[in-house]
């Protein structure tokens, strides 16, 4: 590593004079900032640089966005623009690139099959997340989801309407239930189930995956496995005669198709057996009618994880309702990254990074949101109606860390030396976790 005879001699007496313990050589070896020819002074000369070539940076993007530079004299899909102001022009605090964080369902292939659609959000085109897909879906009343299971757990909120789902344990065990709007279920790997709309039309929900990469498509359906199963092995299997065999085969994929409506829940479930046959295990929660784990006058949160819902394991999740000018207070989650549905209103949410990077993005209903794990972040009411999105964890609780909370649990002198904040002024900072702080 090579130094001018000026630099050394400045490192040196800084060595020398600010800190004779830190930078003392001994037998055992060089200090690390002396063998790196770097001591204090130098550090925070470097600091100082960097700080007003950052303060720089931000001054002149301002200035740039308020002439000619940030103008655009050629062609602009306006539309998309309008959907997304910080994208297109942002904050002067935004630098660097952290990846996508944004994407929509509303720019997703749509299939259509008489019954309902899907469409989803995985891996594929928002390739940031790794650990959660979602999936979208409707089915007319009657309509099924056919009876299939797949390589993820299954999380699922009821954005409309009413179905009939079920679920067998491996025992043999069955559980059977209706959910109607803002209830869950849960369906772990490999455990087949299914859903039906009902009356008065059908139902619309999301589905989410503890894996990145997971494609509706890939699911392992009951018509698949019959359709590819040899003739004389399904007569064997289910003790069936050949004649009986040939017509059990509708059609090689079903997926999404249109039934008769069900017998009612009761009926439904004397006919497989009653109680003796029942899952212990509950795989629905109605989170419609829980009293909000936190309120405040900008809102509320509900948080869903195995703690009050046991079967979700792998996924926890928050409902977020923030009210016009309402923040979701500055935190991160140390445990899992963030997937985000949004569900109403419009926001806008800064993601800050280590090594300086950080990206604003604006969110609308149909919206997906990506923020990578332990990054800081923040979501802001910015319309003019309530704004309501799901966070989601693939964690088995629900874990976050307010950034206003942890400055008053250090030290006040602490905050004062990184901040520059007297203690008056380090009081006013909320002491507790507020989730929601009004605008």
């Amino acid at each position: 590593m090579s130094e001018t005879n000026e630099t050394k001699s400045s490192t040196e007496a800084s060595n020398k004079t600010s800190e004779p313990q830190e930078d003392k050589t001994s037998a055992e070896g060089l200090s690390r900032r002396t063998f790196l020819g770097v001591g204090s002074a130098g550090l925070a000369t470097a600091n100082l640089v960097a700080l007003t070539a950052h303060a720089q940076e931000v001054q002149d993007t301002r200035k740039a966005e308020k002439d000619i530079s940030a103008s655009n004299p050629g062609q602009e899909n306006k539309p998309l623009l309008e959907e997304n102001p910080s994208s297109n022009t942002p904050p002067p605090t935004d630098h660097g690139d952290i990846g996508p964080v944004w994407y929509s369902f509303d720019l997703t292939h749509k299939r259509v099959q008489e019954g309902g659609w899907t469409h989803e959000v995985n891996s594929k085109v928002l390739p940031t997340s790794k650990d959660l897909a979602g999936v979208n879906m409707r089915l007319t009343a009657g309509s099924f989801r056919e009876l299939h299971w797949h390589t993820a757990d299954e999380w699922a909120i009821m954005l409309y309407g009413n179905a009939r789902v079920t679920v067998m344990n491996p025992d043999g065990t069955m559980f059977i239930d209706e959910v109607g709007e803002g209830d869950l279920w849960l369906f772990p790997a490999g455990f087949p189930h299914s859903i039906q709309g009902l009356q008065p039309n059908g139902c619309e929900f999301l589905l989410v995956f503890d894996e990145g990469d997971f494609s509706e498509d890939g699911t392992f359906l009951l018509s698949e496995t019959i359709a590819h199963t040899p003739r004389n092995i399904l007569a064997k299997n289910f003790r069936l005669n050949k004649e009986t065999i040939t017509k059990v085969v509708k059609s090689p994929e079903l997926y999404i198709f249109p039934a008769k409506l069900p017998l009612s829940l009761a009926q439904d479930k004397a006919a497989i057996g009653g109680r003796p046959v029942a899952s212990p295990i509950q795989y629905t929660f109605k989170m419609s009618s829980m009293v909000p784990t936190r309120k405040t006058p900008g809102g509320e949160v509900r948080i869903v994880d195995s703690r009050n819902f046991p079967p979700t394991k792998h996924i926890a999740a928050a409902l977020v309702t923030l009210k016009p000018g309402a923040l979701r207070e500055l935190h991160w989650h140390p445990n899992a990254s963030e997937w985000q549905f949004w569900l109403a209103g419009r926001g806008r949410m800064t993601i800050i990074m280590n090594e300086g990077k950080a990206r604003t993005m604006d969110f609308n209903a149909n919206d997906v949101g990506f923020v990578p794990r332990v990054a800081t972040h923040y979501i802001e009411n910015t319309g003019n109606s309530d704004a309501v999105f799901l966070e989601m964890l693939k964690a088995d609780q629900f874990v976050d860390v307010s950034l206003n909370q942890w400055l008053r649990r250090v030290p006040p002198e602490a905050v004062t030396a990184h901040m520059n904040l007297d203690q008056q002024e380090i009081a006013k900072i909320p002491s507790q976790k507020e989730l929601v702080i009004a605008g």
